[in-house]
Formats: C-alpha cells, structure tokens, sequence
C-alpha cells in the first residue's frame, strides 16, 4: 500500500510539473495511450467477447466519465493550487460516499457514522481556509474531482461483477477522447524528448500505484493497509516543498487531521458492521453438525 501510494504522489507531482508548460488534454491523451499501450497484453487476454458481454454497458460509461472528470479536475486543481492541499480534498471522497450511500446505494447509515461524515465535512470547510476569497477557481476543481472521485468509488462498487480489465480500458479510452478533445480545441504544444517520456510515465505511474494497492488487498486485511492511503498526503507535503516551494498553512493541516480521523473512523466502523453481518449468518452449531453428517 505504502508504495503504492508513493506512485500515486509521485504521479501527481510530474502531473503538477508538466502543466507549468503544457494543457491539462495534452497530458490526459499521451498518459492514456501509454496506459492503453501497457495494458495491451491484458487487452489482448480478455478479447472481443469479454469486453462485448460484460455486464451493464451503461453504467460502465457513466463510471468511465467520472473517472475521467475527476483525473481532470485534480490536473486542473494543482495547477494553481498547493499540492497537499488539493490531496486533501480528495482524501474526503470516501466521507462523500458513506454520505451518497443511501441514496445511490440503498446503504443504511447509522447516527456514529453520519456524525463522522458532518466532522468530515467541518474538516474540508477548514482546509478551504474560510474567507471571502478562500474558494477559488482551483478549489472549485479540486472540490468537484473529489466529488466525481466519490461518484467513481461508488459505481466502481455496482460494477464488482465486472472485470477488472475492461473497467481500467474504459477509463483509458474515456480519458484518451476527453484529452483528444481538447487538444483539438486548444492545440498541441510541441515537447522535447524529457517532457514526452514524463508524460508517457502518467500512464505507467497511474497503473503501477493501481497493481500494487490491489496487491496490498490481497496480501494483508483492508484494515490494515487501507489507513495508509492517508500518507498521500504527507507525501503532498514533501514533494510539494521539495520542488514547488509549496508550504500549506495550519489551517489546512488540521483539516486534513479532521478527515483523516473522520475517514478512519468510517472506515473501521464499516468494517466492524461488515463482520458483524457475516457473524450473523454463519450457521448454527446443529445445522453445521447435520452439513458434516453429509460427509
């Protein structure tokens, strides 16, 4: 998970560096034919068919457009925000989804956890730095991709059923005609060799922070490595000061403690809630005596 997520910040940070000189759609197209292209072999594995017959078509496309949405507002967000600060928005999205749970999910939410999600919430208005001048066009981005990021999380969950292949292909194509488009509307600046290969890492970064949380999930109880997700935002901070100069203010450190200690908190109270529902229907210890009988 750790390293997974260092690929993740380092990711964003080359992403940050880039659009000093280039648009948000020039990195979005060469980061996702880069993906594509080191998929091709799982591509390939999976065939026509499997793409032809996987489940719900539809909300596939909705899922790849909100995936595409929010990797376009983060772009948008750092480019003129500390990047720490914009880590942080998007650390709430799982807040947004227990919030969205109900509604888009048929979830019940119990009164511990929507008092989180409303502390949450208390922590993402603090590291906004509350003034008149406080919500500007970056935070307005950075604020929207963490809501799309939840949308993403949430159909993600509807769509469990569908291989992991064809969802990441999905997010790739949607993200390549979306930086296609606006290439075509805004134009192609002309890069040099060093700038094309960090771009083309966009794509290689992205799937190998992907391969090695998915790894993390097999390999250990999401309760142990999901809570490590949150150093994201330490490493923000680092990378941040390390090559931008950036230094976030308190007010936005104790707004990211909020929603770390608020997601944490959701988090493990899902998972206890989880086991509690899977103790209930384990069988009895006769109907478990009559299974051995059948032996």
């Amino acid at each position: 998970m750790l390293l997974g997520v260092l690929f993740f910040a380092l990711n964003d940070t080359m992403g940050k560096w880039l659009l000093g000189t280039y648009a948000v759609g020039q990195l979005m197209l060469v980061r996702s034919i880069s993906g594509l292209c080191v998929m091709a072999p799982a591509i390939h594995r999976v065939g026509l068919s499997g793409f032809r017959d996987a489940p719900r078509p539809g909300l596939q496309l909705v899922r790849a457009g909100f995936s595409t949405l929010e990797a376009s507002l983060f772009f948008w967000g750092v480019s003129t925000l500390p990047l720490a600060e914009v880590m942080t928005y998007y650390m709430a999205g799982p807040i947004y989804v227990t919030a969205l749970s109900p509604l888009l999910l048929g979830e019940r939410v119990g009164w511990r956890r929507w008092a989180a999600i409303g502390v949450g919430f208390c922590g993402v208005a603090l590291a906004l730095h509350p003034s008149p001048g406080s919500l500007s066009v970056g935070a307005v981005c950075a604020l929207a991709g963490s809501f799309f990021y939840a949308l993403f999380l949430i159909t993600t969950r509807k769509l469990a059923a569908v291989p992991g292949t064809v969802l990441m292909t999905g997010q790739l194509v949607s993200s390549l005609i979306f930086g296609a488009v606006l290439v075509l509307a805004y134009g192609w600046t002309s890069t040099g060799p060093t700038d094309f290969a960090l771009m083309l890492l966009l794509g290689v970064g992205s799937l190998l922070g992907n391969l090695c949380v998915n790894q993390s999930l097999r390999l250990a109880p999401a309760t142990t490595v999901v809570p490590y997700q949150y150093t994201l935002i330490l490493w923000g901070m680092l990378f941040g000061y390390m090559f931008f100069g950036e230094m976030i203010g308190p007010l936005t450190i104790a707004g990211a403690g909020i929603i770390f200690a608020s997601g944490l908190f959701i988090f493990l109270r899902e998972q206890q809630l989880g086991r509690r529902s899977k103790a209930r229907d384990v069988p009895t210890e006769p109907a478990i005596a009559k299974l051995h009988d059948l032996d």
